[in-house]
Parts: C-alpha cells; structure tokens; sequence
C-alpha cells in the first residue's frame, strides 16, 4: 500500500493560520482590557485637609469617630457620575457614598430619614453641601435607599460607626481603595476584622479654644463647630468642588443670603436670551444651583434677558458654581460682577 506523502503547509497558509490566531488573540485581550477596566480597583488615599472658605465661611476638617448631626440631606448623581471626588476617587452613582464638609475621608456614617425611618451607611469620600441647613450631600444609590430622590431633600441624622471608621482608615492609608475598605467594613460588622481604638480625640486645624468670661466659672467643653469665623484667617487652601444635580433634583447651593441685588457682589451668568420665555425656561432649568433671576439689559443695541444665580460675596465663590454648571453642560456659565 503506498504511503501518503503530506506537504508542509505553504507560506500563504502559514500566513493565514497567523493571521486568524492574531484576530483571535486580539479579541481576547479586548475582553480582558474591558473586564480589567470595569473591576479595576482604585487606589485608597486617606485625606483630612486644612481649613477652607466657601463664600466667606470657614470650614474646619477634622478626624473624628463619634461623629452626630441632624439636618438636612440632598443628593447628586448623573451631573458628576465619573468625575472626580475631594479625595481624587472617581464618583459611582450607584454606590453608597457621600459628601461631607468636615469629616475626614474616608469615613463612615448611617444615615437615617427622620421622615420616613428608612436609612442606609454610606463612605464619605467627598466635600459638601454648603447651603444652609444642609448637612450631606448623598449619591443617587443611597438617596434612593432613603426614599428621597423624588423631593430632593429629607430631614436626616447621621450616626458616625466608629469601628469601621477607624478600620476603612487603615486601609486607606496602606493604599486601599474602595473596595477593599467596604471589604473591612463588612468584615467588622460581621465580627471577622478588629479596628484599632479609635483615639477619644484626634482633631485636626482645630480653631484656637477662646479664654473663659472673667469672674465667671470655665465654660464646659464642647465639640468643636465644623462651621467657624476665625479671628484671622487660617493658611489659604484650594476650594473643594462643589456639586451640582441634573434633572432638576435639589442641590446644594453657596448663596450669600436671598437677596438678589446687593451693593456689589459677583453673579454667575448661565446665558442671555432675546425673549423672556427662554430665559425663564433657563431660569428654572438652573434653580437647583441657587438662587437664580431673569434680568433684561441690552447687548450690541439689542435687548436681552440674561439669567444669573447669585449673589455671591466672592468672586472665588462664584466661580465655584460656575465650575459646577460649566461640568453639567452650561458651557456658557461665567462670574460677573453686579
């Protein structure tokens, strides 16, 4: 029986085989890139910060872990999902986090609806609200966990959880990032992890304790205000990013006081309009950042009606809503003076 005699495979097969095993190859690192890119975890950092003026309020950050405060709690989501937060996280909408103006970070809080009794924990990992009466800020996931993303705000009272506070700082400080952190958080809940104590008292840029009233007994100690109006002022620091909400939900504000037409002051101009009923729409369109108003004036012979947020006592102040409208698509968003 004569032996079949196999031919080795042509250059041009050769250079098909490479070619389909290259695609195959190719397709499959993509798959991985994706997949590495969607579960990449990101790098912790452990952030207190100095003291910092917002529209001529001072804040003070400090490290605590008994943390308690009622107020009132606003969100913000779609406008900044995938931006950057205070302490350089990228923000998820969909995850359980927070933004505070004192509390370092990260921290963690429950936080309760004193409206409706649901609550939820949250990671703080970034800086805000700053309106009045406004005591966090929460993403879209927890809001929604608090039933208030309808009204945009609720009456809250946030509880600072010690043990885990103390143990997503550990992690944090040795390069842990997100999900690593929530890892030691659900390990000290479930009694796997061990924090370490946290200290009675650990504040940071704590302003100077004022001298007792003569002839009178020393006053008690009393926690340190997050909101303070030091005699001189602290070393300057770079002002946090505020945040703004899409879709008209509420959001925090930094608006000196509700009169619109002080002696001077600084305004931030969203656009100008040649009828009234577009800078309405406008007007409405932006009343989530702040107090807003419609007034008409005139431009190249012309006359216009230009929506403005404001006052502002600042023009730093100004220009950090400014920012914020600019990154949720007002591209025309500018400081002026009044």
């Amino acid at each position: 029986m004569p032996q079949r005699v196999v031919s080795p495979p042509s250059a041009q097969a050769l250079l098909r085989l490479g070619i389909v095993l290259a695609t195959a190859a190719s397709v499959a690192a993509c798959g991985s890139s994706s997949s590495r890119h969607v579960a990449q975890s990101q790098t912790g950092a452990y952030k207190i910060g100095p003291p910092y003026k917002v529209d001529g309020v001072w804040y003070t950050p400090q490290e605590e872990f008994n943390h308690v405060e009622t107020g009132v709690a606003s969100w913000y989501g779609p406008g900044f999902h995938g931006k950057s937060t205070a302490n350089g996280e990228r923000y998820d909408q969909s995850e359980r986090t927070a933004a505070h103006r004192t509390l370092q970070m990260p921290a963690i809080v429950r936080v309760t609806n004193l409206d409706n009794g649901r609550s939820t924990v949250v990671r703080i990992n970034d800086r805000g609200p700053f309106a009045r009466s406004r005591v966090i800020d929460l993403s879209r996931q927890a809001a929604d966990e608090l039933d208030i993303v309808r009204m945009g705000t609720a009456h809250v009272r946030i509880d600072q959880m010690s043990a885990e506070s103390q143990a997503v700082k550990e992690v944090a400080l040795n390069g842990g990032g997100p999900s690593e952190q929530m890892t030691a958080v659900a390990q000290v809940s479930s009694g796997r992890r061990t924090a370490q104590p946290a200290p009675t008292q650990a504040v940071a840029y704590a302003p100077p304790p004022s001298p007792p009233a003569p002839q009178q007994p020393p006053p008690q100690q009393q926690p340190t205000p997050a909101v303070w109006q030091p005699s001189s002022p602290p070393p300057e620091a770079v002002p946090v990013s505020s945040r703004g909400v899409a879709g008209g939900a509420t959001v925090s504000s930094l608006v000196a006081g509700n009169a619109l037409h002080p002696a001077g002051g600084f305004y931030v101009q969203t656009g100008a309009f040649s009828t009234p009923e577009n800078a309405e729409r406008q007007r409405d369109a932006v009343s989530s950042y702040g107090v807003s108003e419609v007034s008409q004036g005139s431009a190249s012979g012309r006359e216009v009606y230009r929506v403005r947020l404001g006052p502002y006592t600042t023009p730093d102040a100004a220009g950090i809503v400014a920012d914020r409208l600019k990154r949720s698509g007002y591209g025309d968003a500018r400081v002026v003076a009044n």
